[in-house]
């Protein structure tokens, strides 16, 4: 959208009205690498309220695990409770294969149309720093719109859960029923970002193995070190069906109690505080790294000083050192 037919303050009454048009171009504005749209994002972002927050809730899960089906029908339980959810995704690779899960609303038929809720695709980008920036300006836009529970999906590549969990409330990790050997297959970092994991496909033939895996997960998590951030009995491993529905309601009970213990001890209000210093730390690094990256000067110097790097000619961190120089040198 043009400088001219932009309102910061008229899209951001709309937004908090519960303008689903209006919410879907905020969207796609703070997506943008545009530099207009990015003034416009950042003008929009401030105009917002900031007394609106959502439940974020941070959810990974193996390729296989049913995680759309897990999302259609947890989702669909919180609407039918009465609140609004919002659904958003952290793909990077979306722009290569296609998009996610998440990308396809048909696999998400009854959650996509009913109208407590919202489901966005992930941004076509394939840098993880870029998508997860913009998505937690997206979760800020969602809240602002009034969703009471916004549902962060990541594809786990890499980095993508770490991210994740810099922007969410509870992190919950979705398992499929596996044998023991198969426990050593999730690293050890996921599980100690894990609030609450779900084993899910606890139904039919599946039913038995998936309490033997949630009762493995049970003790695995009992070994990990207390974490400050949790109550007396979390981390801790459920069951659950999203074919059939079973532990869901469990789940957002024990999600509850997680936030309200959270929020008496004060945890919340320092994490989030916490996350914030995260994310201005890195919008801060990006901010640098892009000024520099539209220098000419600099610019040049960084093309001349990747050719000797690659000939063996200077160490990365000098010719690094030497192009920070040539960016903050005094201009004629």
């Amino acid at each position: 959208m043009s400088k001219a037919e932009f309102a910061p303050e008229a899209t951001a009454r709309l937004i908090e009205q519960g303008n689903r048009r209006a919410l879907a171009r905020a969207i796609t504005l703070v997506e943008s690498a545009h530099p207009d749209h990015r003034q416009q994002a950042m003008a929009l972002l401030a105009a917002l309220l900031k007394d609106r927050q959502a439940i974020r809730i941070g959810l990974s899960g193996t390729p296989g695990v049913g995680k759309s089906t897990f999302i259609e029908s947890f989702g669909l339980h919180l609407v039918g409770s009465g609140l609004k959810v919002a659904v958003l995704a952290v793909d990077p690779s979306s722009a290569r294969s296609g998009g996610s899960i998440l990308g396809d609303k048909t696999r998400m038929d009854q959650l996509s149309r009913h109208p407590g809720a919202y489901i966005r695709p992930s941004p076509s980008q394939t840098h993880l720093g870029g998508v997860a920036r913009r998505t937690r300006e997206a979760t800020s836009l969602c809240e602002a719109a009034g969703f009471d529970v916004v549902l962060i999906e990541t594809v786990g590549v890499g980095q993508s859960e770490t991210m994740v969990a810099e922007m969410a409330d509870l992190f919950v990790l979705l398992l499929a029923p596996a044998g023991g050997d198969e426990l050593q297959g999730v690293k050890r970092g996921i599980m100690e970002m894990a609030d609450l994991i779900l084993i899910n496909k606890a139904d039919g033939d599946l039913k038995s193995a998936a309490t033997r895996t949630c009762a493995d997960y049970a003790g695995a998590l009992r070994l990990l070190r207390k974490r400050s951030q949790d109550s007396e009995d979390f981390p801790k491993a459920l069951t659950v069906s999203a074919l059939e529905g079973a532990g869901l309601r469990q789940s957002w009970e024990e999600m509850q109690a997680l936030v309200a213990w959270r929020r008496e001890k004060g945890v919340w209000a320092r994490t989030r505080a916490s996350q914030n210093a995260f994310w201005f730390n890195a919008e801060l690094r990006h901010a640098l790294l892009t000024r520099l990256e539209h220098d000419p000067e600099a610019a040049e110097a960084s093309r001349q000083l990747q050719q000797a790097i690659h000939a063996g000619d200077i160490a990365p961190s000098l010719a690094a050192e030497r192009v920070v120089d040539i960016f903050l040198r005094p201009k004629a």
